[in-house]
């Protein structure tokens, strides 16, 4: 990454899962870069959903670096998550028939609750599958699975966690990290972000802020999805040896189905 921009910008490793995000700064200018990220990061920075694009570059080695303002601001905290800019940006997304239309043409398929859950099944230990809540887990999606029915499929984060929204100093908003998105039922964004950081007597609000009401068919879609998600990520952690997340996991499962 020095190479391709020269000795004179000073280039740091913005940390995550991938290692493909740098810091560039070279005298006033202050660029965030990532390597081969979404394709369709255009159509986020156009809507106003990530912080702006500013180029795109190919590589020699046929890696493509895509640079975007660097911003000051936070991530926001737990608590920030029932902000009224939350649930406003998440319609946007939701709603957004451009985002939708790129996923599309690069050939992204909507994912269906069948295909989730034969996911979930396949990848599952056989260790895993002897704790008592997920094989109440896997009951309930498999049970429930015929009531799992969405009219219309957005363009969902699928990962809308805390660490992912960035706040900057103007105060603006922005959901970063898209690596994951899919074109799926919205309540799995829902879902997730209800769960973790909603008291369940300010869902309804939380909702209706949203843009939808709160009916008990989202209801069980959203917890449909969570379960799901969650079952996902407690094998991740395993494969991955993290017990102590994946323990931390189990206990969210065990609160949901309770």
């Amino acid at each position: 990454m020095e190479h391709f921009f020269g000795e004179e910008w000073e280039i740091v490793p913005a940390g995550g899962a991938t290692g493909e995000a740098y810091f560039a700064q070279f005298e006033q200018q202050r660029l965030f870069l990532k390597r081969n990220s979404s394709p369709f990061l255009a159509v986020l920075s156009a809507e106003g959903i990530v912080p702006k694009l500013v180029w795109t570059k190919r590589m020699e080695n046929g890696d493509v670096v895509t640079a975007q303002q660097w911003l000051n601001g936070r991530e926001l905290k737990a608590a920030d998550m029932y902000d009224e800019r939350v649930a406003k940006l998440l319609n946007k997304i939701h709603s957004s028939k451009p985002l939708l239309a790129m996923l599309m043409r690069i050939g992204k398929p909507p994912l269906q609750p069948e295909s989730l859950l034969n996911m979930v099944n396949t990848q599952l230990d056989p260790s895993l599958r002897h704790h008592d809540y997920v094989q109440k887990g896997l009951q309930f999606l498999h049970t429930s699975i015929e009531q799992i029915d969405c009219e219309e499929v957005t363009v969902c984060h699928c990962d809308v966690n805390h660490n992912n929204w960035l706040l900057t100093e103007d105060n603006q908003l922005y959901l970063i990290d898209w690596d994951g998105a899919m074109i799926a039922d919205p309540a799995i964004d829902l879902g997730m972000l209800l769960y973790w950081y909603i008291p369940e007597d300010q869902w309804e609000e939380w909702v209706q802020r949203y843009g939808l009401q709160l009916t008990d068919q989202l209801r069980l879609r959203m917890k449909w999805y969570v379960i799901a998600q969650t079952l996902h990520f407690i094998q991740w952690h395993k494969s991955k040896e993290r017990y102590s997340e994946m323990d931390k996991w189990i206990e969210f499962l065990t609160a949901v189905l309770d």
